[in-house]
């Protein structure tokens, strides 16, 4: 099926996680596709709710695109959320408005965990359908990006039934019994590995796994609890289609701690916060891994010129683009709904141009 989407016309983004040249650094943003544009608000009014939004496959193929339209962005990705996988498997995801997601069955006991099964055949064929939507409405133009949320993300969500400050209840269970929290987390690798091969089956040309969470683990824990169930995804990974490479993103937000154990997973790129020193970060990981982030999403509030600053300094800090490295520009986490529309495009252009002047000074 996948192979008579159009012949892709930019590929920047694919080339620079394959750790190829390029002739600029490529960009994205997380949550590009989402509430600081105006076109995205009248999308989703029409469409009355978050989930009628992301489970319309029409819907979803034409808010992933707004972002495309509006700015020179070098990659698409799939409008969804983290939580499908789970709600899937039964557990009641609902949007309360400003509260973010819950759920309406977390798994609260040993008899809720035992009971956890993978989603059911065809639950999760709305996905599929948006991501072939989208690659064919996309023609070739740019990239798209699959996504999943790591295990233990997706588990903290499961056990506390809403997001958390302290994840008082799930790392209970962790400690109290890691029995459980292992079951938890095999199950949902093997649902997430399955889900991504799926996406890439339908259409996506690069896959991400967003490990939002594993930050707020300790140092020993995350590598127990988190790191490995994402290496076993990796593991499982469908690494052709076509004839062409799908590279692997892995995100843990707080991570920079774990980078060098992250960089050894068998992932094509590392995502970066911006706590993280670009420049060290690719002293340490040297050629084993692209590196995509890092510029903090809070730099969009300020004016154009210390926007451009900022974007430059990231540059600078990553440094001189060399065969066998790669870099993908990227926020720290995701864009904020209040941001200016207009700051993106002030990014935007700064990153493809000074990128470039960076490679001509190089030669």
């Amino acid at each position: 099926m996948s192979s008579n989407f159009a012949p892709l016309q930019n590929d920047t983004f694919l080339k620079a996680l394959l750790r190829q040249e390029t002739d600029y650094t490529p960009l994205w943003l997380m949550r590009q596709a989402g509430r600081y544009l105006p076109e995205y608000r009248a999308t989703r009014k029409g469409a009355g709710s978050f989930m009628s939004l992301a489970k319309n496959p029409g819907f979803a193929t034409e808010v992933t695109l707004q972002p495309v339209d509006r700015y020179g962005l070098d990659a698409a990705i799939l409008f969804s959320d983290i939580l499908t996988v789970p709600d899937a498997m039964g557990l009641g995801l609902y949007f309360e408005e400003g509260e973010g997601p819950k759920f309406e069955r977390p798994l609260k006991d040993e008899k809720d965990v035992l009971a956890l099964q993978q989603p059911p055949a065809g639950s999760l064929q709305y996905v599929f359908d948006a991501v072939t939507q989208i690659r064919s409405a996309l023609n070739g133009r740019v990239p798209l990006i699959g996504f999943a949320g790591s295990p233990w993300t997706l588990a903290c969500y499961m056990v506390e039934g809403q997001g958390s400050r302290e994840f008082h209840t799930v790392k209970k269970m962790l400690y109290q019994r890691p029995d459980l929290m292992h079951r938890i987390l095999r199950t949902n690798a093997d649902a997430v590995a399955a889900y991504l091969n799926a996406q890439i089956a339908a259409g996506a040309q690069a896959v991400m796994i967003f490990d939002s969470w594993g930050g707020a683990l300790a140092d020993g824990a995350y590598q127990e609890f988190s790191l490995k169930y994402m290496q076993d995804i990796v593991n499982q990974l469908q690494k052709e289609q076509d004839g062409r490479r799908i590279p692997s993103i892995v995100f843990t937000k707080g991570g920079g701690l774990w980078l060098e154990q992250i960089a050894a997973i068998g992932a094509d790129a590392v995502g970066l916060d911006w706590t993280v020193n670009l420049g060290q970060a690719r002293a340490l990981v040297g050629d084993k891994v692209a590196l995509q982030g890092n510029l903090d999403p809070a730099v969009l509030f300020a004016e154009p010129a210390q926007i451009r600053q900022q974007a430059i300094a990231a540059l600078e800090s990553y440094g001189q683009p060399a065969a066998g490295h790669g870099h993908v520009f990227n926020l720290g986490h995701g864009i904020s709904q209040f941001t200016p529309p207009e700051a993106v495009s002030v990014l935007v252009e700064t990153v493809h141009e000074h990128s470039r002047q960076m490679r001509q000074a190089g030669r």
